[in-house]
């Protein structure tokens, strides 16, 4: 799947096997590969510039794109003094339902399509999506479904879908079409790379997204803004066609798949695997609560006097920042503490700033040292216990597994993405962000307790 935080499912080489004690601190592998010589000689490979080059514009207009859509609500479909959450709450809602419906199958059926023919359409389709978006809005101005509801609203969400759709098959067809271009001994500095290059793109995205689309409209009236983004997608999709990934027919999976035999193998192994279930847990919480984080910046961004409701890319940006120097504070802190204790320690630490947010939520400085606080130690959440689902899990049981995982945590995110509008609206901002600190203190202390049970049985 495709959102705004999803965590990256690299082609990790074979990891090293479980430890005997789960809450050991005895040294672990570095989580954070160092980029040295050897993703230099990838980017040598032309045909892995030109695949990581595609993506580069393809998560750009991946992280623009929900921008757009939201400053197209909010000038064309927010009512003057009704809060916004609600109607983003419909957008994200939009965006995630195809990697819940789609997010396995699309992998199943990749495997057994050309990749390039992927990469390449699925880019071009998007694009002729969003370029089509101004063509509807005026199409649809003025107009009123039945119940009331904005046609052109409705035909946004549409499309918003169907960008989320073809998401699903771009994003597991680059996964495998690294494995074509890349020697397997350099597969971990490719993977890194293209790691570094979501964060990057989701803050680039997020950060200059807005000042990017003003200048777009301004150069290009009233199109400027889908310009921008439609064409980020068609230039992704051009540059791939220069890809050459080598695959011929037989190399295609034309087998039949048994999706929900696979799906109760991973169900039964997590079942038995009680450290890696804890995990699942905890990822599956942790998501949550930044996907709910996603609805609620719109609603921050709106009560910050400092910066526009449209502008609530920049605080999504600051707490993927936090992310990644979370992840820099794993990568040294791995060999001194247990990916559990370091987990326990991010939940803590993310309680503790959600609180802060919570209570100076209408202060811009302070709220965005509290929002990059939460990132800081969500990525202490997130990656130790990604490894640790990563290290525990057999080769012959990956698939099965991280695929059960893509679904749960794609399910996890679209809860509160549905949720988290409606309740701000009813409950307030305050004591939503409130609840969202006591689940992360509740599930750190729950997810910790169970590993501590494993090791004293």
């Amino acid at each position: 799947m495709t959102h705004l935080f999803d965590p990256p499912t690299p082609n990790l080489p074979e990891p090293p096997k479980p430890h005997d004690d789960v809450l050991a601190s005895a040294p672990e592998p570095s989580i954070a590969p160092d980029l040295t010589a050897d993703s230099k000689s990838v980017l040598r490979n032309p045909n892995f510039l030109s695949l990581w080059t595609g993506q580069v514009f393809s998560q750009i207009a991946d992280k623009i794109f929900l921008v757009l859509v939201i400053a197209i609500v909010s000038t064309q479909f927010q009512h003057e003094g009704e809060t916004i959450s609600g109607w983003v709450s419909a957008v994200m809602v939009s965006f995630t339902i195809p990697a819940i419906l789609f997010g396995s199958i699309a992998g199943v059926y990749v495997d057994r399509w050309n990749k390039k023919t992927v990469l390449v359409s699925s880019n071009i389709l998007r694009g002729v999506l969003v370029l089509s978006i101004p063509l509807l809005l005026w199409v649809t101005k003025n107009s009123v479904l039945p119940w009331g509801a904005p046609t052109g609203f409705w035909g946004l969400l549409c499309i918003t879908f169907l960008v989320s759709t073809f998401t699903q098959f771009f994003t597991p067809a680059e996964q495998s079409a690294i494995t074509l271009v890349v020697e397997k001994p350099k597969l971990l500095s490719a993977n890194s790379l293209y790691t570094t290059t979501i964060m990057g793109a989701l803050i680039l995205g997020f950060a200059l997204g807005e000042p990017l689309l003003a200048l777009s409209d301004h150069l290009w009236h009233n199109v400027g803004q889908e310009v921008l983004v439609g064409g980020s997608y068609l230039v992704a999709g051009i540059i791939l066609i220069l890809l050459k990934t080598g695959e011929t027919k037989e190399d295609l999976h034309r087998d039949s798949f048994h999706l929900w035999n696979d799906i109760k193998d991973g169900l039964q192994y997590l079942k038995q695997k009680k450290t890696s279930l804890s995990a699942l847990i905890q990822l599956i919480c942790t998501f949550s609560i930044i996907a709910a984080l996603t609805v609620l910046a719109v609603r921050l961004a709106e009560v910050m006097p400092e910066i526009k409701s449209e502008q609530f890319g920049f605080l999504l940006a600051v707490a993927s920042l936090g992310m990644a120097i979370g992840a820099g504070i794993v990568a040294k802190l791995g060999d001194r503490c247990s990916r559990q204790m370091l987990s326990l320690i991010g939940s803590l630490g993310m309680s503790a700033f959600l609180g802060m947010l919570a209570i100076f939520s209408d202060r811009f400085g302070l709220g965005l040292v509290a929002i990059a606080g939460t990132g800081i130690f969500a990525g202490l959440c997130v990656i130790p216990m990604q490894t640790v689902i990563q290290e525990e899990t057999p080769e012959d049981m990956r698939g099965k597994v991280f695929g059960l995982q893509n679904n749960a945590v794609n399910i996890a995110l679209s809860l509160p993405l549905s949720v988290a509008g409606i309740a701000e609206s009813y409950f307030g901002l305050q004591k939503v962000i409130f609840a969202l600190s006591a689940i992360a203190i509740a599930t750190g202390i729950l997810t910790w307790y169970i590993a501590r049970q494993l090791v004293e049985s």
